[in-house]
C-alpha cells in the first residue's frame, strides 16, 4: 500500500489461502487479490486452491472461494473455473446461489465469449424466477449487462420482469427489503433499466410496458429521494421506448416538479430528463423556459454543464445564435481541458448545421482564438469552403461578395494581434482568406495587407512549416493582384527559395521564374477568386493539333501505338522473348541528322522525341538551367501565329557523350510584356483544395437582443425567448440543408482599387532579378538520373528495355529496289550511335549481363546469409521496412526455379517448403545492411503468380531490390 515491495511475503498469503481456518482462508484470498499481480504466477497457483474449496461442503468455504473468484481470476482461468460456478446455481444456500450469479457477472465481464453461451441464459431465465429475492436481484446484474450487447435472446423475459415489477410495487416483498417506504428501490431500477433495452426500437414489447411504467411513476412519487430515483428511471425508459403520448404527458409533469424544486440533486435529474425528452418531443421544453435560463445561471458548475447539453440537443434555428453565444460565453471561462474540448466540437457542429453565413465565419473565427487547438482541420476547410462558394445561387452573387468582404474584414483586423497568440490554424485559414479576397477589403489596400502577411512571416519563427507555406502563397496571389511585386515580398520569395523544405523551395523557385521570364503569365496562374473552379481537362489534348499538324508536315513520323510498348502486363512470350528479358525492337531513324532528343517528353526509358526545328534550340551539353527546368513554360514561335508549339529551350542533353559540333538553332526570345493587374482567366484553376462539403445561406435570422439594463425578470424573458423561440413545431423554419457545389461560377468581382500602372517595356517596377546558374560540367551517363523534373520516372523494375542493348538496325525501305540501287549508309542510322554512346559495343548478346545477376546496391553487393530458419524467424519480426511484390511469371513456375533466382541475386536459401510451394532467403549488404525474403509460388503454368515479401533495415534498399527481383522473375 506504501508502495514498497512485498513479494517476500507472497508465498506466505497463499498457504494462507490453503489453511483450514476459515479465518486464515480469507485473509490468504483477500491479501492474494489485494497484491497479486494479474500476470503473476502465484495465481495459477491458486486456481486448484479454489477448485477444491467450490467442492467443499462447507458452505464459508464455498464463499470464501465465491468472493475470491471475482477478484483473483483472470480471463485465461475463467474456463477452468466456469463449470464449477454454475453448479452452484442449483445449490440449496439462497446465499451461495447469490454470490455464483455474481461470480458468472464477473465471468462475463472478463471472457464475454465464454459466457454469452445458451446454458448460461437458461440458467438465468431460471435464476430470474428464484424463490429468494435477493438471489433475483442479483440475477438482474448480469440480464442487464448482456442485454446492452444483445436483448435478443432475453426478449421472452419480459412479461416476467413486469410480474416482478408488478409484485415489488404492491409491497409483496418482505420488509426487508423496503428503503424509507419504498419497496426494494435498486431492484425496481435495475429492472426499469433491464426493459429499456429490451423495448428500444420494439414496438411489441414496449405495448406490455406502458401500464406498469405508469403505475411505478405514481407509486414512487412519495416525496423521497429514492423514490425520485425510481421516477427518475422510469422517464428515461419512456423516452427510450417505443413512445406513448400518455406516458409523455405523465413524464414531462415529473420533470417539471422536479426542474422547480429548491433541491440542486432534483434539479439536475429535471435538465437531465429533459434533455432526454426533448431530442424527440421539442414541445415540452417550452413550459420551463424560465427554469432553464435559472439553471443556466446557477452558481452549480456541474448543473451549469447539465444546462449547456440540454441547450445543444434543443437547438434550432431561431435560436442557434443565442445558444451558440452561451456556449462561447462558458468556454472561454473555463479551464477544464476536457470540457473544452467537448463544447468546442459542439459549437463546430452547431455552427455548420444551423448558423448564417456571417455568424458561422464569427463563430468559427471566435472558436478558433478561444479554443484552437481543439479545433479540427476539417472545421477550418468547411469555413474556407462556405466563404469560397457562398450560397451558391445566382440571385445571391452580392450576398457573397458581402459574405467575403466581411470575412476579410474580420482577418484582415487580426492581423494587428499579436502572432503568438493567434493558433496555427486560424492563422493558415487567415492567409487563404486574404490571399483569395483582399482586393475585396474597404479599409485595407492590397499594399497594406501585403506587408502585413510579409511582417507576419518574418516574426513568425515559430510558425509550422505548413503555415508558412500557405501565408507565402497568399503573398504570391496578392503580388499577382497588385501587379507589382514590392522590396518585402520580393525580400520574403528569395529567402524561402532556399528553404530546406522542398516544397515551400519549389513553390519560390517557380513564382521567381514566373515573374522574371513571363510576367504576362500572372493572371492565368494566380486566377482572381478561382478556388471553386472546375478544372476542364482535355483528354485528347486538342491544342497541340496545329503544333503535331505542323511537325508532321515538317517530316516528322507519326505516333504510332506499338505493340511492345513499356507495358508490363503484355508481355510476348513467343520466340526469343522467352530466353531474354530484352527487347531487340531498332530505334526510329532520325529525320535529321543531329537531331537532338530530349528525355523531359519520354514517359519511360525508350520513348524519344525529336527536336522539331524552329522551335527553340537546345544548350549546348553539360549545361542545364535547373530553375527553369522544373517549372512547365512556353514561348512563342515563329511558324504559324498565334498556334500554340512546344518548347524545348534550356532542356539538357544527358544522354551519351558530347557531341562534336553540333549544329544549334538560335534561341527566341519571348516577347517583352507588359505586367499588369491580371484579368481572371476564363479557364478554370484550382489554386487551393477545398472539401466539398458547403453551406446555404440562413434566409431566418433573429435580431440580437438589446442590451439595455432592465429589471432581472424582463432580463430573464427576453434570454427565455431567445432560447424557446423556436422550439413549436409550428414556428420553426426548416433546417437549412446543404447545398450542392456549384458547377458554375461567376465573373469574379475586379479589385476595387485604382487600377495598377503598367510599364512600358519589360517587367514591373521592382521584380526579383533571373538567376543563372554556372554551367555544369559535362553529364556523366548515368541512366537511373536522366530527367531532373517532376514526371515520375518509371524505375528499371518496370522495364524491359534496356537502353546499353544493341539494336539490329534495319536499313530504310526502298521505293524500287528493281530500279536503283540502296544507298550505302555513310553515318550510323542510330542517333544514339552518333553521339558516341555505343563505343566499343558490339551486336553480340550480353551474356555477361546474363550469367552475372548478382545485386548491387550504392556499390555493395548483396551476398549471402547464412542462418537456420529459427533464427530467421527471430530476426523476421526484428526487420522494420518491408516491400512487397506480387507478379504474375513465365519463369518461375515452380518453387525451384524461384529458389534458384533468389541465389542468382546473391541470396542464401535457407529452407523450401515444398508441401505450400514457400520459401525462405537470406543475404546481406555492405556487412550491416541485412535482407530477409519470404517467397510463395501460387497457380501453374501460365497463370503462375510469384507473391515476395522482402523485408530490409534499409528502406530504399529494400525497394531497389523488389524492383529488381520483380524484373528477373517476370
Amino acid at each position: 500500500m506504501l508502495g514498497h515491495d512485498g513479494s517476500f511475503g507472497y508465498i506466505k498469503a497463499v498457504e494462507l489461502a490453503a489453511s483450514s481456518s476459515i479465518i486464515h482462508k480469507r485473509t490468504g484470498y483477500l491479501l492474494c487479490s489485494a497484491c497479486l499481480a494479474p500476470s503473476h504466477e502465484f495465481r495459477f497457483m491458486l486456481v486448484n486452491q479454489m477448485q477444491r474449496d467450490l467442492s467443499s461442503s462447507s458452505i464459508l468455504e464455498i464463499c470464501a472461494s465465491l468472493i475470491a473468484v471475482t477478484s483473483i481470476i483472470t480471463g485465461d482461468m475463467v474456463p477452468a473455473m466456469q463449470s464449477l460456478v454454475l453448479k452452484m446455481l442449483d445449490h440449496n444456500s439462497e446465499i451461495v446461489r447469490k454470490k455464483a450469479i455474481i461470480a458468472m457477472h464477473r465471468f462475463h465481464q472478463l471472457a464475454p465469449e465464454s459466457v454469452e453461451k445458451q446454458e448460461l441464459v437458461e440458467k438465468l431465465r431460471k435464476v430470474i424466477c428464484d424463490r429468494d429475492p435477493s438471489v433475483m436481484g442479483s440475477s438482474l446484474n448480469v440480464i442487464e449487462s448482456m442485454a446492452a450487447v444483445d436483448p435478443k435472446p432475453f426478449k421472452e423475459l419480459v412479461a416476467s420482469l413486469i410480474s416482478i415489477l408488478k409484485q415489488i410495487i404492491e409491497h409483496r416483498l418482505p420488509t426487508d427489503f423496503e428503503y424509507h417506504r419504498v419497496p426494494a428501490p435498486w431492484i425496481q431500477m435495475k429492472i426499469i433499466r433491464i426493459l429499456a433495452a429490451l423495448g428500444k426500437n420494439d414496438s411489441n414489447a414496449s405495448n406490455g410496458m406502458y401500464e406498469i411504467l405508469g403505475e411505478t411513476m405514481k407509486k414512487a412519487d412519495v416525496g423521497i429521494n429514492a423514490g425520485y430515483a425510481v421516477v427518475y428511471e422510469c422517464v428515461r425508459t419512456i423516452t427510450c421506448i417505443y413512445p406513448n403520448s400518455t406516458l409523455l404527458d405523465a413524464a414531462a409533469d415529473a420533470i417539471s416538479r422536479f426542474i422547480q424544486s429548491k433541491s440542486q440533486n432534483l434539479k439536475y435529474f429535471g435538465v437531465t430528463g429533459l434533455a432526454a425528452i426533448v431530442e424527440s418531443h421539442p414541445q415540452y421544453a417550452e413550459a420551463h423556459q424560465m427554469s432553464v435560463i435559472e439553471c443556466l445561471e446557477d452558481r452549480d458548475e456541474t448543473l451549469q454543464r447539465r444546462t449547456l447539453d440540454l441547450l445543444y440537443k434543443m437547438t434550432n434555428p431561431v435560436n442557434v445564435q443565442f445558444i451558440t453565444g452561451k456556449l462561447l460565453d462558458f468556454l472561454r471561462g473555463t479551464t477544464d481541458s476536457f470540457l473544452k474540448e467537448d463544447l468546442t466540437t459542439k459549437v463546430c457542429s452547431l455552427a455548420e448545421r444551423y448558423a448564417p453565413n456571417n455568424l458561422y465565419v464569427e463563430t468559427i473565427t471566435e472558436l478558433f482564438a478561444i479554443s484552437g487547438e481543439f479545433v479540427s482541420q476539417e472545421v477550418s476547410q468547411q469555413l474556407m469552403t462556405l466563404i469560397a462558394e457562398g450560397a451558391g445561387e445566382d440571385e445571391d452573387a452580392d450576398a457573397d461578395t458581402i459574405l467575403r468582404q466581411h470575412s476579410v474584414t474580420i482577418y484582415a483586423d487580426l492581423l494587428e494581434k499579436p502572432i503568438a497568440k493567434l493558433p496555427q490554424l486560424l492563422i493558415e485559414t487567415m492567409a487563404w482568406v486574404l490571399g483569395e479576397y483582399a482586393y475585396l477589403s474597404a479599409d485595407y489596400t492590397l499594399e497594406e495587407i501585403l506587408n502585413k502577411l510579409c511582417e507576419l512571416v518574418r516574426k513568425g519563427k515559430q510558425l509550422k512549416e505548413s503555415t508558412r507555406k500557405i501565408i507565402v502563397t497568399s503573398i504570391m496571389k496578392l503580388v499577382a493582384q497588385a501587379g507589382t511585386c514590392p522590396p518585402q515580398a520580393a525580400k520574403i520569395i528569395d529567402d524561402f527559395s532556399k528553404s530546406k523544405n522542398q516544397d515551400l523551395q519549389q513553390r519560390c523557385i517557380e513564382f521567381q521564374n514566373l515573374i522574371t521570364c513571363a510576367p504576362h503569365m500572372l493572371g492565368e496562374v494566380l486566377p482572381v477568386d478561382a478556388s471553386c473552379e472546375d478544372i476542364q481537362v482535355d483528354p485528347d489534348l486538342s491544342f497541340m493539333d496545329a503544333y503535331v499538324s505542323q511537325a508532321i508536315a515538317n517530316g516528322a513520323k507519326q505516333y504510332e501505338n506499338l505493340d511492345d510498348d513499356d507495358d508490363d502486363d503484355d508481355y510476348d512470350l513467343t520466340g526469343s522473348a522467352k530466353a531474354s528479358v530484352f527487347k531487340m525492337t531498332p530505334y526510329a531513324k532520325p529525320t535529321a541528322p543531329g537531331a537532338s532528343y530530349t528525355s523531359s517528353s519520354m514517359g519511360g526509358v525508350g520513348s524519344n522525341s525529336p527536336h522539331i526545328a524552329g522551335t527553340g534550340g537546345a544548350p549546348p551539353s553539360g549545361s542545364y538551367n535547373h530553375s527553369q527546368h522544373n517549372g512547365i513554360t512556353s514561348a512563342n514561335t515563329t511558324a504559324p501565329a498565334n498556334e500554340p508549339q512546344l518548347n524545348v529551350r534550356n532542356v539538357a542533353n544527358v544522354w551519351g557523350k558530347k557531341p562534336a559540333n553540333l549544329p544549334t538553332s538560335t534561341p527566341i526570345a519571348p516577347e517583352p510584356g507588359n505586367f499588369s493587374a491580371p484579368v481572371p482567366a476564363p479557364v478554370p484553376s484550382n489554386n487551393w483544395s477545398t472539401t466539398t462539403s458547403s453551406y446555404s445561406t440562413q434566409q431566418t435570422s433573429q435580431p440580437p437582443s438589446e442590451s439595455v439594463k432592465t429589471e432581472e425578470q424582463l432580463r430573464k424573458e427576453r434570454m427565455a425567448a431567445a432560447l424557446f423561440g423556436g422550439s413549436a413545431p409550428s414556428n420553426a423554419p426548416g433546417i437549412a440543408r446543404r447545398r450542392a457545389p456549384r458547377t458554375t461560377v461567376a465573373a469574379p468581382v475586379a479589385p476595387t482599387l485604382a487600377p495598377v500602372q503598367a510599364a512600358p517595356t519589360g517587367p514591373a517596377p521592382v521584380v526579383l532579378p533571373p538567376t543563372h546558374p554556372a554551367p555544369a560540367p559535362a553529364p556523366v551517363v548515368d541512366l537511373l538520373d536522366f530527367m531532373d523534373d517532376s514526371t515520375p520516372i518509371q524505375t528499371s523494375a518496370a522495364l524491359d528495355v534496356d537502353v546499353l542493348a544493341p539494336s539490329p538496325i534495319e536499313p530504310a525501305p526502298v521505293a524500287d529496289p528493281i530500279h536503283e540501287e540502296p544507298a550505302v549508309p555513310t553515318k550510323p542510322d542510330d542517333p544514339f550511335a552518333a553521339s558516341g554512346l555505343f563505343d566499343g559495343f558490339s551486336d553480340a548478346p550480353l551474356s555477361s549481363l546474363q550469367a552475372d545477376s548478382t545485386f548491387e546496391h550504392n556499390g555493395q553487393s548483396l551476398v549471402p546469409l547464412t542462418i537456420t530458419t529459427a533464427q530467421f524467424g527471430e530476426k523476421w519480426g526484428s526487420v522494420p521496412h518491408a516491400s512487397p511484390i506480387s507478379t504474375p511469371s513465365s519463369k518461375c513456375t515452380t518453387l525451384d526455379s524461384f529458389m534458384d533466382v533468389c541465389k542468382s541475386v546473391g541470396l542464401y536459401n535457407i529452407e523450401a517448403i515444398p508441401a505450400t510451394n514457400e520459401g525462405i532467403c537470406g543475404g546481406m549488404v555492405g556487412g550491416t545492411e541485412l535482407v530477409l525474403i519470404h517467397g510463395k509460388i501460387s497457380g501453374s503454368g501460365i497463370s503462375t503468380k510469384v507473391d515476395v515479401t522482402i523485408k530490409s533495415t534499409d528502406a530504399t534498399l529494400g525497394r531497389c531490390l523488389a524492383m529488381y527481383m520483380q524484373n528477373l522473375i517476370r
